[in-house]
């Protein structure tokens, strides 16, 4: 899963989660505002009411009588004074039951006491718990139509912001690992972004590049200053051996010593000459012009390993279609192909068979398949059969330079190389061209 997936659902399910809580939460905490509002209200009346007696007397509501009662046409809230035979310097507020009008009511009371003119008064001023629920009802509902909107914006706010904040992680990915090609010929721009940490990661991903690619063109130089100064030693050497052959005098001994020393300088000599080639490949020093049919490259190579594949009796099943290739060089699809013929018929059984046919599916390129029924690669030496000089515990012969020179040649052409196999049970290469191919 990707980073910005995560982070969005992480997003999603914090903000969610939020969400669901504060839903749990909200009726408690409507009651409470909604009593803590009630309280300040009364609290307001009650003033009212005493600066009212103050500016007008008692009896603006007594009027002669020992109470005074008085309620809403709903019942909703009603005030009460009435002579009181102690006083309490304190408010009370408490939630009882009141007989108003013969119904029985739960209200939020405030009861307040004070002493006027000698006689002592108790004030109760009360709203219904029923209307003070109603309007946390009304509270909760209201909040939840604010509040899910503002949650969904604050959710695609933090979605947006999160792509945005990583957009420079993504550059770096695409042009710094996915759409760099080793050598890393081509370097791609430096990443503009105000975030240090990106700029330090680009920064120290393109130097660790840069110096792959250093170590690279040291090792390819190395490779092609050494095989050009041992071809020199080595075809003089070849020379002065044959004319030592071609001496009458030699015994049979030593014809044999020299017939095997000149065996040891052109296995040498090869060996020099596919580094050579995988040089010359690196190097780009071949032209990709060609316009060619795969059957045509097979044939060529068939006919130069027929005496191979007659010596091991091996049966050869070719079924390729007439697809034309461009944008090739033929000389180095014939090395690709050759070399891995050659390891086909090699690592056979004697009557063994080697199946080459292609596959064309839609939008995957063009797929070449050369399989052998020989006797397989270990799982864990796959990884390594392209490495140079690679020796294998499967394969007695080891892999030498051939599948190197498939490696570099298929690099070179931009092919995709795939190898599947079982142990006694065969091999099967997967040669894909491309689109530019085509």
């Amino acid at each position: 899963m990707r980073l910005h997936t995560k982070l969005a659902l992480f997003t999603t399910i914090s903000t969610l989660t939020v969400l669901i809580i504060f839903v749990v939460l909200l009726p408690q905490i409507m009651q409470r505002v909604a009593f803590a509002n009630t309280n300040h209200t009364l609290l307001q009346q009650k003033q009212k009411v005493l600066q009212q007696i103050s500016a007008t007397g008692i009896d603006y509501y007594l009027e002669g009588d020992a109470s005074y009662g008085s309620y809403s046409m709903l019942k909703d809230e009603y005030i009460s004074l009435e002579q009181a035979d102690t006083t309490t310097l304190t408010d009370t507020l408490i939630t009882e039951q009141r007989l108003v009008d013969r119904d029985t009511i739960n209200y939020r009371i405030l009861m307040h006491s004070f002493r006027l003119d000698g006689q002592n008064y108790l004030l109760e001023i009360g709203k219904k718990t029923a209307s003070i629920s109603a309007e946390a009802g009304a509270l909760q509902q209201t909040a939840l139509y604010i509040l899910l909107p503002l949650a969904l914006v604050i959710l695609l706010i933090q979605i947006v912001y999160n792509r945005y904040l990583l957009k420079p992680l993504g550059y770096i990915i695409r042009t710094r690992l996915l759409k760099a090609n080793f050598p890393f010929n081509q370097q791609a721009e430096r990443l503009k972004s105000t975030t240090a940490d990106f700029l330090y990661l680009d920064k120290s991903i393109s130097q660790l590049m840069q110096q792959i690619k250093d170590a690279f063109e040291k090792e390819r130089e190395f490779s092609s200053n050494a095989s050009h100064e041992l071809m020199t030693p080595i075809s003089i050497l070849q020379s002065k051996i044959e004319n030592l052959m071609e001496d009458e005098g030699l015994t049979d001994e030593q014809y044999k010593k020299l017939e095997a020393t000149m065996l040891i300088i052109r296995r040498l000599k090869k060996i020099v000459n596919a580094l050579l080639l995988i040089s010359r490949v690196d190097n780009n020093q071949f032209a990709d012009k060609d316009i060619l049919t795969i059957r045509e490259i097979v044939d060529q190579v068939v006919e130069e390993l027929q005496h191979r594949i007659a010596q091991k009796e091996i049966v050869l099943d070719i079924q390729l279609a007439p697809v034309s290739l461009k944008n090739i060089n033929r000389d180095l699809l014939f090395q690709l192909f050759y070399n891995i013929i050659n390891n086909a018929i090699k690592f056979n059984k004697t009557g063994g068979r080697i199946s080459i046919t292609d596959r064309q599916p839609s939008g995957s390129g063009y797929m070449v398949f050369i399989e052998d029924s020989g006797i397989g690669i270990d799982e864990q030496q796959l990884k390594e059969i392209f490495y140079r000089f690679k020796k294998g515990t499967t394969r007695a012969e080891g892999y030498g330079l051939g599948l190197a020179i498939v490696d570099a040649i298929a690099r070179h052409e931009g092919l995709l190389l795939d190898v599947q196999s079982q142990k006694h049970k065969g091999t099967r290469f997967t040669v894909t061209f491309g689109e530019k191919h085509l």
